[in-house]
């Protein structure tokens, strides 16, 4: 079968928004979609990227535009300013937490998608503290899994192992941003790229005889 690589941040808006067409691609192309939360804070700097919070204000605001047009082109609700993404970073680890949950829920061979477009939902609509223990057990309950029993995998050797291989993996790849799909060793970012990502999956199909 074949994977499909998806690296990106539980913080990321724009892994948000990819969720529905991303679905729909991989249950059209019949791929498996590894899902790959990887330390962006610590990542990003060194591969040419530039974090929402150290930019001009201007390339902010445009950001902010950008948002607006992607909801409304979507319909998918999502706050411009949600109340639960820290302006000024307090713990360094509030957005890397939900990533390990969703790396904890894949490696028990649960729905880890699901969980993870819940856990972004949360955050960008539904003013939910995703960095708080009893949020992120409360959606994994809503969501059908074992909240509390993901929350405490999360600090596990295995989970923190793949973490730092997804993050080591991103480094070496060249990865600057979420989400960013990864096809042959080519890379696809952001969710306005998932036309080249379905394009590349045809592609790649026809060469295998699928």
């Amino acid at each position: 079968m074949i994977e499909l690589p998806c690296f990106y941040s539980l913080s990321s808006p724009w892994a948000y928004f990819a969720g529905p067409r991303l679905q729909d691609i991989v249950r059209r192309h019949r791929v498996k979609l590894v899902l790959k939360p990887y330390d962006f804070q610590a990542v990003v700097p060194r591969t040419g990227g530039v974090p929402l919070r150290t930019r001009p204000q201007p390339r902010r605001t445009y950001h902010a535009l950008e948002l607006d047009r992607w909801r409304r082109h979507l319909s998918m609700p999502l706050n411009l300013e949600p109340r639960h993404y820290p302006q000024v970073v307090t713990d360094p680890d509030w957005n890397k937490r939900p990533g390990w949950m969703v790396i904890a829920a894949q490696n028990a061979g649960l729905d880890a998608f699901r969980l993870s477009h819940a856990l972004l939902r949360a955050l960008w609509a539904e003013e939910r503290d995703t960095a708080a223990p009893d949020v992120r057990r409360q959606i994994g309950d809503e969501n059908g899994f074992d909240g509390a029993a993901l929350v405490q995998a999360e600090t596990s050797p295995a989970v923190q192992a793949l973490y730092k291989q997804y993050s080591d993996e991103a480094e070496a790849l060249g990865v600057f941003g979420a989400p960013t799909f990864v096809i042959e060793g080519e890379r696809f970012w952001g969710q306005d790229r998932l036309d080249f990502v379905d394009r590349a999956l045809d592609s790649l199909r026809a060469r295998q005889g699928w």
